[in-house]
């Protein structure tokens, strides 16, 4: 994951977040009303026409009483049926996160497409790039036409995608120039050689010039530890961001926008015969062992506080993986690195009751996230049991009376 992963520090821009989140749901005493925003789906299709009746929902196995259930449209209640009277807040918060190295025009498409036919009065919305965040102000719509919104943030979007990630691109071009050189030397058998890069666009092939090999490879054992340093996940950030959301009022979307990686390494093999030439040399041996293990590297969050604190917070979280294919140089073996953010995400998703898909076409992935996300129902109970004591996370889990659907919801939620 690059440092800038969901640009969570960047957030702080809009304000100082307290500590403590509060929970969407109304305290009085040790009475609790909960908040569950469901989805059902035939296929692709939202099914409308479900009764209160049609609901199971039980807390850490125990069935409960729904005692309210509205049906929402964008922010508006289409039909409600009520045991209980509550008021739901219907508002709108987008985040919409762009984590792209390479950047994709079709993303142009999808932002025109958010802001002409989705984006109401009312609605907040704040992009995050990684350069900057960027909050919509909210007279916006009334004073500027949509057009000219859309224009100002694909301007945005753009030149902060083309300039945010400069030192990661600057370390990928230089890993994949020294991977070829250091393949290229092997099979040359010029390992006494200085290394020989030809001149090209960017600054990345200047530090190479000159280089003997045992300099070339502890270069190489430098610039992989510095991408691993480049793609540090922040949990406490991601977390903070959770807490943040939380204190939200209203239904809050997070779609990120994550583009497939790929890391240049030297060819497996070519390591291993470094490794037998150098294995008397315990700097540069110890450095091939490190870049041998590279791959091997995996998520350190721990996804299910992570997940337990976006459910907490009511927010669904909209995965949107941007496929690429996968580079060809020759000498230069290049690694998909996006298992760690493919999983992790994939299992917020599902936690939130958020969407997923992967594919080529960010705009066609957004307008699908779109239109799966702007009709739920509304679910509300009062737990049948309650103890001031119990601050662990309880689980949620909603049923429908329905043969061959699909229900996606929150998982749960803190007691404060």
């Amino acid at each position: 994951m690059r440092m800038s992963w969901l640009f969570f520090l960047s957030l702080f821009m809009l304000g100082a977040w307290p500590g403590h989140p509060q929970q969407s749901f109304t305290e009085q005493a040790l009475v609790i009303n909960v908040e569950v925003p469901v989805r059902v789906f035939k296929g692709t299709t939202f099914v409308d026409d479900l009764t209160i009746a049609d609901f199971e929902l039980l807390e850490d196995g125990i069935p409960q009483k729904v005692e309210a259930c509205y049906l929402v449209n964008k922010r508006m209640i289409q039909r409600r049926e009520e045991r209980k009277k509550y008021i739901p807040e219907t508002s709108r918060h987008f985040y919409l996160f762009f984590e792209i190295t390479d950047y994709v025009p079709k993303i142009e498409e999808a932002v025109d497409y958010f802001c002409q036919n989705i984006l109401i009065p009312g609605d907040h919305l704040v992009i995050i790039t990684p350069v900057k965040t960027y909050r919509l102000k909210d007279q916006a719509l009334q004073v500027k036409p949509r057009p000219a919104i859309a224009a100002e943030l694909r301007g945005l979007i753009r030149k902060d995608c083309q300039e945010g990630n400069a030192e990661f691109r600057s370390v990928m071009a230089s890993l994949t120039e020294l991977a070829k050189t250091l393949s290229a030397g092997i099979k040359a058998g010029s390992l006494s050689r200085p290394i020989e890069i030809k001149e090209q666009d960017g600054a990345s092939s200047s530090a190479l010039q000159g280089m003997q090999l045992e300099e070339a490879l502890l270069f190489y054992g430098t610039l992989l530890e510095k991408l691993n340093t480049l793609q540090t996940v922040s949990q406490m950030k991601m977390l903070d961001f959770a807490y943040h959301l939380a204190r939200e009022d209203g239904q809050k979307y997070v779609f990120l926008f994550y583009q497939r990686e790929y890391i240049p390494q030297v060819d497996p093999k070519i390591i291993l015969e470094y490794s037998e030439i150098y294995q008397d040399n315990p700097y540069v041996y110890q450095t091939l062992t490190n870049a041998s293990r590279f791959r091997e590297r995996e998520i350190s969050l721990d996804i299910e506080r992570v997940k337990q604190a976006y459910a907490d917070a009511s927010t669904a979280i909209h995965f949107l993986f941007i496929t690429t294919p996968r580079p060809e140089v020759s000498g230069v073996y290049f690694e998909e690195r996006s298992e760690d953010v493919f999983n992790a995400f994939r299992e917020m998703t599902a936690a939130t009751g958020g969407y997923f898909e992967s594919a080529s076409n960010p705009a066609t992935m957004f307008r699908n996230a779109l239109e799966a996300a702007e009709n739920y129902y509304l679910l509300y109970y009062t737990p049948s049991s309650m103890s001031d004591t119990d601050k662990n996370f309880r689980h949620i889990v909603v049923r429908v009376k329905r043969e061959g659907v699909r229900v996606v919801y929150r998982t749960g939620y803190f007691i404060r």
